[in-house]
């Protein structure tokens, strides 16, 4: 199946500050075209009440209905599709009749301190990795549900839904478990891409609580009546399932030619790693904290967590509460000036997980570590910068070492890829090449799924990339030539 025009295909995008609608407009005649068009952004706040940190749920289905009311006016037609793809780990839980058991927690909630233990004691965390093959990570979705163990909600449960599946189903009715955000969960076993008995015996959790698994490309259900009404479009308008954590689209359209790359999905978090056709699961891996989560086309995306530009957020939203705010391009351009690698800290050190005074959080690691500590803005910066670029150069020398596949370029894509400093400095922390963008993947991503199954577009992965790099145009960044730096940089690293 062919189209003359482009098709527009709604791609709802939900980060951990904001959300957004977004139309694709693909078209696989003559070369090929891809155009994404932002038509509506919304905030995302969490809310803390008591002592529990939520997600504000309703405000985000609030402004998904906005944005599909927008996507139909940017357009003048109701989209060929929607898919919507999320952050990981989170859920919502709805009773027998399909109504929502209280916000969904949000993963930076203090609620799961402590549930590693608890869960190691049941099921060890050697077997627990060789089940599932998940990086230890406190908020994963089994310590979720330890925690919320014995809560009426839980107990009244008869369905959970993840935060994409929530959406959807509020969108169509029909309940689905997409497969690559189940994969977070750390309750999937990625060989058999199926629930894990092993995990779920151990710990008595009830996988019928999910909805059926679907892998992206699959029918999702259509837009309700109440839908199609509240948003002025005309159905039927399908959901399409797609890579619905918000990685799994983003590496999905990382423009790379062949198999020899590793990705840095950059945003919040960096999401260091590489694309592999089968799991890892050697205690080895699990010691060095990599985690096999599933991708699009059966991929396995082979890849650790570091903190990411929370870091840098943190810092900015805590000068600005000090009446001090840095616009953000003259601080990068005065870190640039900054000698370095010259003070860093342990950019996976769980102390900086939780919001606060980020910059002194910095400091004292700094001080703690041995190292000169920054002073100022630009020298704090420079450190979250340097940090991150180490980081990422372990992640990619560790990935490569235990899966046996060796790399030529790395692929930044996400927010982190508009931040040339960080970029550069990942260039010369790895000594490769850096290709930076797109910078929308995950929308990207999102869109290339929904119009390989509406027949927009045709092929594999290497397909939809190869319609990427024809259209998009990344800036590449060339590892420095100056031996001073290089044997710095190895110097950084070899002190961990």
């Amino acid at each position: 199946m062919s189209h003359s025009e482009p098709l527009p295909f709604a791609a709802v995008d939900l980060g951990a500050s904001s959300g957004r609608v977004m139309v694709g407009h693909v078209s696989d005649r003559g070369a090929g075209t891809l155009r994404l068009d932002e038509v509506h952004r919304f905030p995302n706040r969490p809310v803390r009440t008591g002592a529990t940190l939520h997600w504000d749920i309703l405000s985000l289905y609030a402004g998904v209905l906005d944005g599909l009311r927008a996507a139909g006016a940017a357009t003048g037609r109701a989209p060929a599709s929607v898919g919507i793809d999320t952050w990981a780990v989170d859920y919502g839980l709805l009773d027998a009749s399909g109504a929502l058991l209280g916000n969904p927690v949000h993963y930076r909630d203090t609620r799961t301190e402590g549930q590693a233990e608890k869960v190691g004691a049941l099921l060890g965390p050697a077997a627990l990795y060789a089940a599932t093959g998940l990086q230890y990570l406190p908020f994963n979705t089994v310590y979720q549900l330890t925690a919320a163990k014995g809560t009426a909600a839980l107990d009244a449960a008869s369905r959970l839904l993840l935060i994409p599946d929530l959406i959807a189903y509020w969108l169509t009715g029909e309940a689905g478990t997409e497969l690559t955000n189940a994969s977070t969960t750390q309750l999937i076993d990625p060989r058999t891409r199926d629930w894990s008995p092993v995990v779920a015996g151990a710990l008595g959790i009830d996988p019928g609580l999910f909805a059926p698994l679907r892998g992206p490309g699959d029918p999702a259900g259509e837009l309700l009546p109440e839908v199609l009404a509240e948003t002025r479009l005309s159905g039927p308008v399908p959901v399409t399932a797609v890579g619905s954590h918000d990685t799994a689209s983003a590496v999905a359209a990382v423009p790379a030619s062949g198999n020899r790359f590793a990705y840095i999905a950059t945003g919040t978090w960096s999401l260091a790693g590489l694309e592999l056709d089968a799991p890892v699961l050697t205690e080895e891996s699990r010691r060095a904290n990599f985690t096999n989560e599933l991708g699009v086309d059966g991929t396995v995306r082979y890849l650790r967590n570091i903190m990411g530009l929370w870091l840098l957020q943190e810092c900015l939203r805590a000068w600005e509460s000090e009446g001090a705010p840095q616009p953000l391009d003259r601080l990068l351009a005065e870190a640039a000036e900054v000698p370095g690698p010259r003070s860093y800290v342990d950019a996976d050190d769980p102390a900086f997980l939780a919001p606060g005074d980020m910059p002194a959080r910095i400091v004292d690691a700094c001080r703690d570590a041995g190292g000169k500590p920054p002073r100022t803005p630009a020298e704090i910066t420079r450190c979250v910068l340097d940090s991150l670029a180490l980081a990422h150069r372990r992640a990619i020398e560790d990935a490569q070492r235990l899966s046996g596949r060796a790399v030529d370029t790395v692929h930044v894509v996400g927010g982190g890829a508009h931040n040339e400093l960080l970029c550069q400095l990942t260039a010369d922390a790895c000594g490769l090449p850096v290709v930076a963008g797109p910078a929308e993947a995950a929308a990207l991503g999102n869109v290339l799924v929904q119009a390989r199954a509406a027949g927009a577009v045709r092929g594999d992965l290497s397909d939809l990339r190869a319609l990427l790099r024809a259209t998009l145009a990344p800036r590449r960044y060339e590892p420095t030539r100056d031996r001073d730096a290089r044997r710095e940089w190895d110097r950084a690293a070899a002190r961990g």
